[in-house]
């Protein structure tokens, strides 16, 4: 009787798996097919041989006489089909969700503006403040002040606001006990820190109210000017990435800046980075409030007014169109490597870093590092260690990008796949549509192509320039005129069905990038044989001989004037549109 009963309850056991087994495997073809992550000569098939493997442990489960071993062998099985469809399903329910997360544009960014105080200085909330004095940058960031102060006022707070030209004379302030606080945008904390007066003032000082506010983004999925068929047009990619832990809504600076173009008919897809100091004219999205327009400024700084301001000034700088942007911060790098299981990276000997100054984790030595994600993003940020500094930073963050998609593409990843999706959901944004995602996903099963990576950065030499944004005068990267060109050709080349290695032009390391109002300077720029003669002006005769020793007391620009040029034998400088600017 026992005997007869265990069998019973193990048949009734066998029963329910099998029922579970065949739901979930009908639930995962539902599911596959409707999200069209396989191709159709994949997910058909699959489907069928899914379900009919189910049917059949259902029947012999359940209508033909079994004995033991067949009995115990369909109850094992339709517990390993329910296993199985159930991971499945939640796979498939997962990266759905994940590409739903990052295509989801709300059209809003957020921005945060704080009133900091000193440490010790008896101020603790906002009635302490009512009545003091508050520096601010009104000038330079008029909208996040006016918010910031229209928000104490709904408080019942009323302060006297000493203006100041920009956010670095407003700290001094504070520091100096001219006032008893200041407004801050956010945004700005990083430049402020980049001061080596200012280094460390987020530990005295402490934040004793924000105003948070959202601003619409230009850009979305649906109107996304340049949208591709991904599988067979080449497209180029802006991923830009900002200098911040936590949410991507917060606005930023741009501090890792590369262009991607992938061709998927010939399987070659070319890095293109850009260092983050480059000296570039803005161009503002429509949405950008604030943001000064036609200045020359670092690109790092255009990420303040947006992914769009720092898509369009790329765009004019070099050229180009730019079909999507892939927008990441920190805790994006660090989650997703650390999602894969860690990556390896190759360490050139002299390159070697016993501590990464961008975070005090422990560096890296020649030969194959294994870096978790903290590793992996200070590798990608180093630039102080090294002697040719953002050169091999960009080299590095290079690295990084393709030995973390040779980690997607690895058998590895199916371990790795749950915890990988998880970290994406919140890892990105972009304006490519989660439809062009999932082609690019069927493009990748179908044909297993063997990708080909080829690398490019573009070049210049530090100088100190004015920046807009500052307010004041900054370490920038006057960008290499003919680099940038080389750039465009090596980007043009991959598009065409050619390899970027096709173009060799070796980079002239004495053609900068003129910095001129537009009625002075032409259209295309001029690259002459003599390395002096780099400069793209309208002038009545040479003002450089081939010596690099002498040059002409005064040249005439038909546009612009007469310029003494006798304070030095290599910069000219000049004073155009009450803006400092050199060549």
């Amino acid at each position: 009787m026992d005997k007869k009963r265990r069998k019973f309850r193990f048949g009734i056991i066998t029963f329910l798996f099998s029922i579970i087994a065949t739901i979930l495997s009908i639930l995962f073809v539902i599911q596959i097919l409707a999200m069209g992550i396989l191709p159709l000569h994949l997910s058909v098939p699959l489907s069928l041989i899914a379900i009919t493997i189910c049917l059949i442990i259902f029947v012999i489960a359940n209508f033909i006489k079994k004995r033991g071993i067949i009995h115990f062998f369909c109850g094992f099985l339709a517990l390993v089909l329910c296993v199985v469809f159930a991971v499945g399903n939640n796979y498939i329910y997962r990266t759905n969700t994940m590409l739903e997360s990052v295509t989801n544009l709300t059209n809003k960014m957020t921005n945060t503006v704080s009133i900091i105080t000193m440490n010790g200085s008896g101020i603790e909330n906002l009635s302490d403040l009512n009545g003091l004095t508050v520096s601010s940058a009104e000038s330079m960031d008029k909208d996040a002040t006016d918010r910031c102060i229209s928000d104490l006022n709904s408080e019942g707070v009323s302060v006297n606001l000493v203006d100041y030209e920009n956010y670095q004379a407003a700290l001094a302030a504070l520091y100096n006990n001219e006032v008893n606080a200041m407004v801050l945008n956010e945004a700005y904390r990083g430049l402020l820190h980049e001061n080596e007066e200012f280094t460390g003032f987020g530990n005295i000082t402490t934040i004793i109210h924000k105003t948070v506010y959202y601003t619409e983004r230009e850009n979305t999925i649906e109107t996304s000017k340049d949208a591709v068929n991904v599988v067979s047009e080449p497209f180029t990619i802006l991923i830009s990435g900002n200098d911040s832990y936590g949410s991507l809504n917060e606005t930023s600076r741009s501090d890792v800046n590369m262009l991607v173009t992938v061709n998927p008919s010939t399987h070659k897809i070319l890095l293109t980075s850009i260092p983050r100091d480059y000296y570039l004219k803005m161009a503002c999205s429509a949405s950008s409030t604030d943001c000064p327009e036609g200045s020359y400024d670092k690109l790092t700084h255009s990420g303040l007014y947006g992914v769009d301001s720092t898509e369009k000034t790329i765009e004019e700088a070099f050229g180009i169109d730019i079909n999507y942007y892939v927008r990441v911060n920190f805790s994006s790098l660090v989650n997703l490597v650390d999602a894969l299981g860690g990556i390896d990276v190759e360490v050139e000997p002299g390159l070697e870093v016993d501590t990464f100054y961008a975070n005090g984790t422990e560096g890296v030595h020649a030969g194959t590092n294994h870096l978790d994600g903290e590793r992996a993003l200070a590798f990608a940020r180093e630039r102080y260690a090294y002697a040719d500094g953002d050169v091999q930073r960009n080299k590095n963050q290079q690295q990084v990008l393709m030995r973390m998609f040779e980690k997607i593409a690895s058998p590895s990843m199916i371990v790795n796949f749950g915890n990988f999706v998880d970290a994406l959901g919140g890892a990105f944004e972009t304006n490519m549509s989660s439809e062009d995602m999932l082609s690019l996903i069927r493009y990748e099963f179908t044909f297993f192509p063997d990708w080909t990576f080829e690398q490019c950065s573009v070049e210049g030499y530090q100088d100190t320039m004015y920046s807009t944004v500052l307010g004041d005068y900054s370490s920038v990267t006057i960008g290499n005129m003919q680099s940038m060109d080389i750039a465009k050709q090596k980007i043009q080349a991959v598009i065409n069905g050619e390899s970027a290695d096709s173009i060799t032009t070796v980079v002239d390391e004495n053609v900068y990038t003129p910095y001129l109002d537009d009625s002075v300077a032409s259209d295309t720029p001029t690259y002459t044989e003599d390395p002096n003669q780099y400069y793209d002006v309208p002038v009545t005769e040479d003002y450089y001989d081939s010596s690099y020793d002498t040059q002409i007391d005064s040249y005439e620009d038909p546009y612009a004037g007469t310029y003494d040029t006798t304070n030095g034998n290599e910069d000219i400088y000049y004073d155009q549109s009450s803006e400092y600017q050199s060549w």
